[in-house]
């Protein structure tokens, strides 16, 4: 494989903070000679660990762009004690689109895992993270929320992962993070995602759903807000005080049928909030055709007991959308 095309406008190993560029080499039609500039900040501080803090690998998902913002226009070189490298716009074509996959090639960042250093766009970015950002960190936190098509009660969350003692500090940096809810998640399908190549590189790794619904809220702006400066705490990083955290329902997603799939087009009326616990066999929702009338709403049915921890946001579905996620509480992950 050929080096990256990437060069950043940083310096890794250079004390102090920077704010610059993953200059990415991209010619088209509104540019022969253009690049896409992934907007990165580097803080360092002497020797210490690293920290990899990333948001936009969706670019409609809100919380973590707005956090790591904020972090980088605040953060003091003299509160810290190694290194944090702050990527706000993961997929920034995709980000600066205000879509969940890049409107250049239509890669969805997280599922473009290891990427290529001469594919598209979207690969080139995944490969640079790959072989060049999550090399360097000790530590990654990956800040996702819903976008425009889930709403989640927010959660941080954990995988499931072979190397015991790796899976118990990602827990404790989970824990840390001060969610409402920590979750041990299942992801629908693992392959390309970029949790899988941190995780696979040995690295504390912690990610997160947030709300969704392609906006923020105040509630959901305070858990990520607190997340991050607790994330760069638990990881020896910034030299302040654990913020506390409120009351924590540990939940668990154990197998495929706490995913429960629109099998129907149409509209979707939920019939239980996020947070509300359901019984196995209640109904849920119903799905409205409107295409015409008098036919009969389908009625959806818990598929399992526990908490609604997701639904489908707008209103509008359709066949193969995920409706709902319901996980079930554990007394800890």
């Amino acid at each position: 494989m050929q080096e990256t095309s990437i060069s950043p406008t940083v310096d890794f190993d250079q004390d102090g903070i920077q704010h610059g560029f993953l200059k990415l080499p991209h010619s088209d039609d509104t540019s022969a000679w253009g690049s896409v500039m992934i907007p990165i900040t580097i803080v360092k501080n002497g020797e210490g660990p690293t920290a990899l803090l990333t948001g936009g690998n969706h670019g409609d998902e809100y919380e973590g762009i707005t956090a790591l913002l904020k972090l980088a226009n605040t953060i003091n070189t003299s509160d810290i004690k190694g290194r944090i490298i702050i990527v706000p716009a993961m997929n920034f074509p995709a980000v600066a689109n205000g879509s969940r996959t890049s409107p250049i090639d239509r890669g969805n960042l997280n599922r473009s895992f290891p990427g290529r250093s001469d594919g598209p766009i979207t690969e080139k970015i995944a490969d640079y993270f790959s072989r060049y950002l999550v090399p360097m960190c000790d530590y990654a936190l990956d800040i996702h929320s819903g976008g425009k098509t889930l709403d989640f009660l927010p959660f941080a969350a954990v995988h499931r992962l072979n190397n015991a003692a790796q899976q118990q500090q990602s827990i404790a940096a989970m824990k840390a993070f001060g969610a409402p809810v920590n979750m041990m998640i299942l992801e629908m399908d693992a392959t390309s995602l970029y949790d899988t190549i941190v995780e696979a590189a040995g690295k504390i790794f912690v990610t997160t759903e947030l709300g969704g619904g392609g906006t923020t809220t105040p509630e959901t702006m305070a858990i990520a807000d607190r997340g991050v400066r607790n994330f760069l705490i638990h990881a020896g990083i910034l030299q302040a005080e654990l913020e506390p955290t409120p009351t924590v329902q540990f939940m668990d997603m154990p197998e495929e049928n706490c995913y429960v799939t629109s099998e129907d087009e149409g509209i979707l009326e939920m019939r239980k909030n996020l947070g509300e616990d359901v019984s196995e066999g209640e109904t849920i929702a119903f799905v409205h055709a409107f295409k015409k009338t008098g036919v009969p709403p389908v009625r959806y049915t818990a598929s399992r007991s526990g908490m609604l921890v997701c639904r489908h946001h707008p209103a509008k579905i359709a066949i193969g959308d995920t409706l709902a996620v319901i996980a079930e509480k554990v007394e800890a992950c």
